[in-house]
């Protein structure tokens, strides 16, 4: 099963994707996409690690994530990534311009195929105004694309807002 859980800063889309890992009952495997960068970011991923089991197996991956996930993959398990547009930035910003296109393909091939339960956490950036820098307008398009493609492969997809999740689709 594939879940999508978007939501904007602090909507409580992490606290409800490790709450679903904790309680499935499986193996967890928690995929970070975030890269310290800088001292606030250094912060962020504490505050995560924080909040996280410590008996849950965690894997970095900046870049890679459709190839870590099939390193990843077996029965009886729960792979959680989050997250997705940090993963995006994350290759918007790399020198090779097709890395993005080609990360992105390779995640939506290799998902259909998997034998673990995958949340994907996600930050939905095209609420408010549109940006007025190029890098930005690219990023909140390339995360609507990513987004729409995803919520066609999930089973279930749900918006967080203040802490309450909205079911946008549950294929039982």
């Amino acid at each position: 099963m594939l879940q999508l859980i978007l939501g904007g800063a602090r909507s409580g889309k992490s606290r409800l994707a490790e709450q679903i890992a904790k309680d499935s009952g499986l193996a967890v495997v928690y995929i970070a996409t975030a890269q310290a960068l800088d001292e606030e970011m250094q912060q962020r991923i504490e505050h995560h690690r924080q909040q996280r089991p410590e008996h849950w197996q965690v894997c970095e991956e900046p870049i890679y994530l459709a190839e870590q996930i099939l390193q990843l993959d077996q029965p009886n398990q729960l792979i959680l990534v989050d997250c997705l547009t940090l993963w995006l930035s994350n290759l918007l910003l790399a020198e090779d311009i097709n890395l993005q296109q080609q990360q992105m393909q390779k995640l939506f091939d290799i998902l259909p195929q998997l034998q673990s339960r995958i949340i994907l956490v996600s930050n939905e950036t095209g609420l408010g105004v549109v940006p007025m820098g190029e890098i930005s307008r690219r990023f909140v398009d390339e995360a609507g694309r990513l987004h729409q493609t995803l919520g066609q492969l999930a089973q279930k997809v749900v918006f967080c807002v203040a802490g309450f999740p909205m079911i946008l689709k549950d294929e039982k």
